[in-house]
């Protein structure tokens, strides 16, 4: 089976950022991206949801965008995805030229997500105009499939539309729906064509005999080594249910402690002596006793 040239292990990574909250922490950017880049990452997703993308102004990711670039003076294979997705038409592209011009590999878009009741056709010039303003002939786009949060998404038939008008440019679906059905429609209208990305630990292996091309998930922020060993194994023809059913525990673990940032951040403090990182109101920080259980659920303490 041809992969996609994105195909792989990424990380819905974590924005680092200082103790008020204030603004990104950039000088903690470029060792936490070589961190996810030594433990099995094909590239990380910069400001998505696990990345409290929508929190950042455009300047503020635009700068991070431009520090995150620096990975690869040590990691030249590493790969960066942008989260470019808002409500605003002008915004997004804006975004979207900012991470092509930066030299991202690729950015994942979020649907206008206030405009809830938006239908196809809206949807499809929406993100025509995204594409044909923002995204060069070689880029590739990644709609974001996040119906749960976003509260709008992509039909099978939405998908096969933009997918049949920019067959290079839109090049797939990040799919955090965790709904199978979905993943399995999609395997089933596109195969391979359509270059999918599960959004669901739990769910990966099953996404790959959907021939999804590879995970984007905020847990990988600590078991990319565990995924990276699922996918390779997959692509070696050897289905390793051990595994799966290791990280599908430690996301069930994780799936009790909404949202993913702050329990993601202290796991990272914890076990990797990250700096505490603070979250962007309105999430807040674990409290002592949430914390002191997650440890003992995953058998830290």
């Amino acid at each position: 089976m041809n992969r996609h040239p994105l195909s792989g292990i990424y990380a819905a990574a974590l924005t680092p950022l200082t103790p008020d909250a204030s603004s990104p922490d950039l000088e903690a950017v470029a060792p936490f991206l070589s961190f996810l880049a030594r433990r099995g990452c094909h590239g990380a997703l910069i400001f998505g949801t696990t990345g409290e993308g929508p929190s950042f102004s455009s300047s503020e990711r635009i700068e991070f965008f431009q520090i995150a670039a620096r990975v690869r003076e040590q990691h030249p294979a590493f790969r960066l995805l942008a989260g470019t997705g808002t409500p605003s038409l002008t915004e997004t592209m804006h975004l979207t030229r900012a991470a092509f011009d930066l030299g991202f590999d690729g950015v994942v878009t979020l649907p206008p997500y206030y405009f809830r009741k938006a239908s196809d056709d809206g949807l499809f010039d929406w993100f025509a105009q995204v594409i044909h303003n923002a995204v060069p002939k070689d880029g590739y786009l990644l709609g974001y499939h996040i119906p749960g949060a976003a509260g709008i998404g992509f039909s099978l038939d939405l998908l096969k539309r933009l997918k049949d008008s920019f067959p290079v440019q839109f090049a797939g679906i990040k799919d955090s729906s965790h709904d199978a059905a979905f993943a399995e429609g999609l395997g089933k209208t596109f195969g391979a064509d359509l270059a999918v990305f599960n959004g669901t630990d739990s769910e990966f292996s099953f996404a790959l005999e959907q021939h999804a091309a590879g995970c984007i998930t905020a847990p990988a922020n600590l078991i990319s080594p565990l995924l990276r060993e699922i996918y390779d194994g997959f692509l070696a023809g050897q289905k390793d249910f051990t595994k799966q059913e290791t990280v599908t525990h430690q996301r069930h673990i994780l799936d009790q402690y909404p949202p993913y940032p702050p329990a993601l951040k202290f796991l990272l403090h914890r076990l990797h002596g990250f700096p505490r990182w603070a979250v962007r109101p309105p999430l807040v920080n674990l409290s002592a006793e949430a914390e002191t259980s997650l440890m003992r659920e995953l058998h830290i303490l």
